[in-house]
């Protein structure tokens, strides 16, 4: 259901369920019976009522889910963009600097040419000149004289083929120059054009987030009013044991990781601590830190600390090394989250592993590096960088 049907269907259904509760039971003249049975409907109602509200919440927690999962693969194409525009000013780079040495080249190769070139004619004296001009045919018996006077020995000759040679590689270097420089602004275009869609996406999901934490805000009123003062309170309890659960859990990955007990500590050790260091920092999107992220900066610093390099994009990442079961997860091994297809941008999330089934992570919008677990319906595998 769109977002904007889904809202005004909660809304309808939150002014449908006030006003059911705002209705006394009726009072029945006929007796007790008659009040027993308008007690009886009342209560089925609004049992209808709550399991329509949980409906309406679970399916705008799905759409968030949805909106989270797409705006997280437009921020990544937008980083994977950044990471072929840097290969393609790497490639101008080095195809100038060839450019440069080839010039060079041709103008080295030039010199013992054009040095040869002048001591031939210097050396055809002026009473050879005028003996061409005033025998023979004139004027083109000199042509002729100047012509053999400038023909090259072999040494010469090679000098000659060594000009052409190198001019031939400048025009080569010259198409490659061409060639890198139109690369470069094509990925620079590309890469333009896809910060403009995640910045647009982005907008966008927190313009429909703020319309979803209304709507759910409005569920929530509805299944508070539909609940007993008996629920409410079981309710608040679970909610403070579970955020106690949640808690312990954060210290415990803090003060005691893992791997400590096992002693399992390397690459993957250093990646882990330094990531649960920045628990508490603002997602932001395409940030790499220090004191934002989003989720493939975070997980590129944090092996960074480690000696090793990744790219700011979840699509290299997840080639950064071998592939590992699940089962056999250790701390720092990055986990992901998406679809796995020939196209690496259907990955859309990554986190790092800490043990015990949970990972730290810079979630989305709006949310800050956290520790979480790693069983998502998305979960598609984990890579051990190296």
């Amino acid at each position: 259901m769109p977002l904007r049907m889904a809202s005004g269907h909660i809304a309808g259904l939150a002014c449908g369920l006030i006003l059911t509760l705002a209705v006394p039971a009726g009072a029945d003249p006929g007796g007790p019976a008659g009040k027993i049975a308008d007690a009886r409907e009342q209560v089925r109602a609004r049992a209808q009522e709550l399991g329509r509200a949980q409906a309406d919440y679970a399916a705008a927690k799905a759409r968030l889910a949805e909106l989270n999962a797409d705006v997280e693969r437009l921020v990544e194409a937008y980083n994977g963009r950044l990471v072929m525009l840097r290969s393609a000013e790497e490639a101008y780079d080095q195809v100038t600097e060839r450019l440069e040495q080839a010039r060079g080249e041709v103008e080295e190769a030039r010199k013992p040419v054009a040095a040869v070139a002048a001591q031939r004619y210097a050396n055809l004296s002026v009473s050879d000149m005028g003996l061409a001009m005033l025998t023979g045919d004139g004027f083109n018996g000199f042509m002729q004289q100047a012509d053999m006077l400038s023909q090259l020995g072999s040494q010469q000759a090679a000098s000659m083929q060594n000009l052409t040679d190198t001019e031939t590689v400048l025009d080569i270097v010259r198409t490659q120059a061409a060639s890198a420089y139109t690369e470069q602004a094509e990925q620079a275009e590309q890469a333009r054009l896809a910060k403009e869609a995640a910045a647009a996406a982005v907008a966008e999901q927190e313009r429909q987030m703020a319309e979803i934490e209304q709507a759910t805000e409005e569920i929530t009123r509805r299944l508070d009013a539909a609940r007993s003062r008996v629920e409410r309170l079981r309710q608040a309890r679970e909610e403070r044991r579970q955020s106690r659960l949640r808690t312990m859990s954060t210290r415990a990955a803090l003060k005691a990781p893992a791997w400590a007990a096992t002693g399992v500590a390397g690459p993957g050790g250093v990646a882990a601590t330094w990531a649960l260091q920045q628990l508490g920092k603002p997602y932001v999107w395409a940030a790499a830190g220090p004191g934002s992220f989003d989720c493939s900066g975070l997980t590129m610093r944090a092996w960074e600390r480690a000696g090793i390099d990744l790219d700011h994009w979840t699509g290299t990442q997840w080639q950064s090394g071998p592939h590992v079961p699940v089962e056999q997860l250790q701390p720092g091994d990055l986990v992901f989250f998406g679809r796995v297809t020939s196209d690496p941008g259907t990955i859309h999330h990554v986190g790092l592993y800490i043990g015990r089934g949970l990972m730290v992570h810079a979630p989305q919008t709006g949310d800050v590096v956290r520790i979480a677990p790693i069983w998502r319906p998305d979960l598609v595998g984990a890579t051990r960088p190296t």
